[in-house]
């Protein structure tokens, strides 16, 4: 009796370990829960007077700047919490846990980060309710993007005063060839109608409506298809609730790692090689074809267009000379 019982010991360990070490070998990856099987949150119960950032991750070759974004985010003073959802299921453990580390060890700010690792690469994803979320607001942005902590407060004052509308630095239009008679993507020097999500706020109310709403089930289906047009598709959301365009707010400092006009061949030009949805190519006439896509699905258009910007400051918009040149008069000194 005596010498069986240190072998049914053995067994036990060895069935409890089993499901732990299959599912990390066959997944590796987590499952969300439903949201749309439980009711919304209360909008009651979320804190107003911070936001919290979610940042797409996707590629490795990023994460040292993706390092510094998320360091840049958690000093703001509007910043409840910072998530870095990383999508890339085929990332070893390892690589995330070492910058999990790197995160906790290098960071100056008392705000968490966090790493949630996306149970697939779906741009959909980007947009789910999260239950760790406490915020009423969600700042939404690329792993790209990288604004000064002056830039993201004031964008954060403007939400608040707007909580229905969408806020954000970089938009884009939608129009309508007649010639070819069919929807476009473009960029108006008037107007815009699409806040991009290289930096949004939005409220997390529509979060829920976007991952639940039956309604753009089969929208968020093109999405998945194309890998692109998550941030269209989340206009068209917020567009046909409050018939109300965005509000594109002026930024004093966005530094845009992964446009194409930054010049040279070394990191900047790096990091736009490895984007989940790249610029290359057709990206523009695909961004078209989903505004067609999602326009004949709902049977109706309601993305709305917005004029100017919202500025933190109005300085002096004439020209003085001033050591021989021609300056804004507000750098001038006066005696």
């Amino acid at each position: 009796m005596n010498k069986s019982i240190p072998v049914l010991s053995l067994h036990v360990i060895i069935i409890l370990s089993i499901p732990f070490f299959v599912f990390s070998l066959r997944t590796g990856l987590p499952r969300l829960s439903d949201p749309c099987n439980r009711p919304p949150a209360d909008l009651r119960s979320l804190q107003t007077d911070q936001t919290t950032v979610l940042i797409n991750g996707y590629s490795e070759h990023r994460i040292p700047l993706l390092h510094s974004i998320a360091a840049t985010y958690a000093a703001a003073s509007s910043v409840a919490a910072v998530f870095i959802l990383w999508s890339n299921p085929s990332t070893p453990p390892q690589i995330l846990s070492d910058l999990s580390q790197n995160l906790s060890l290098s960071s100056s700010s008392t705000t968490p980060i966090t790493i949630h690792r996306q149970p697939s690469s779906s741009l959909n994803l980007r947009f789910h309710p999260h239950t760790s979320i406490t915020t009423r607001s969600v700042l939404i942005c690329d792993d790209d993007i990288e604004p000064d902590t002056n830039s993201i407060n004031f964008a954060f004052n403007i939400w608040k005063s707007n909580p229905d509308r969408l806020i954000g630095f970089f938009v884009r239009s939608h129009n309508y060839d007649l010639t070819h008679k069919s929807w476009i993507y473009t960029m108006e020097t008037q107007k815009y109608s699409i806040m991009l999500t290289k930096f949004m706020i939005l409220n997390f109310h529509y979060l829920h409506q976007y991952t639940c709403n039956k309604e753009y089930s089969k929208l968020k289906l093109i999405v998945d298809e194309k890998n692109n047009c998550e941030d269209i598709l989340m206009n068209f959301v917020i567009a046909e609730q409050v018939k109300k365009g965005p509000i594109l707010v002026g930024a004093k400092k966005v530094r845009d790692w992964g446009d194409a006009r930054n010049e040279g061949e070394g990191e900047g030009m790096k990091e736009r090689e490895v984007g989940l949805s790249s610029r290359k190519g057709e990206h523009r006439k695909r961004r078209g074809e989903c505004i067609g896509e999602f326009h004949r699905l709902l049977e109706k258009m309601p993305l709305k267009y917005s004029y100017g910007k919202v500025m933190e400051a109005i300085g002096e918009q004439g020209l003085c000379e001033k050591g021989g040149k021609l300056v804004y008069c507000d750098k001038q000194i006066f005696r």
